[in-house]
């Protein structure tokens, strides 16, 4: 796993975000070559969870591309990873690990 990754799961982990999971897609055809997807308590701790990682991978040189918040769901686009912050419901509702373990291999 690199730096980028590690400080990610870290910073989440400690900031209490449930259900952390990194999906590894570089060896399938996606937008993407990591995703990582961590439940959030309520709306105010997806918005917090979002400034605490922006902090985190500053020293790293990572830039946020782009973000989409909601009180629901937050996607965050790394350039090679996208984090999806998202409440239990909608992580429920969802199930991107689902849909991220039926992509067909790169050919």
């Amino acid at each position: 796993m690199n730096k980028t990754i590690e400080k990610i799961v870290q910073v989440l982990d400690e900031k209490k975000a449930e259900a952390i999971e990194v999906i590894d897609l570089k060896e399938n055809d996606y937008l993407v070559d990591y995703v990582v997807v961590a439940t959030t308590l309520n709306p105010k701790h997806g918005a917090s969870l979002v400034t605490f990682i922006k902090e985190a991978l500053k020293p790293l040189g990572e830039n946020f591309v782009r973000s989409d918040e909601d009180e629901d769901w937050t996607v965050i686009d790394l350039g090679d990873m996208f984090i999806h912050l998202m409440s239990e419901k909608y992580r429920e509702k969802y199930s991107i690990e689902e849909f991220l373990s039926e992509l067909p291999k790169r050919g």
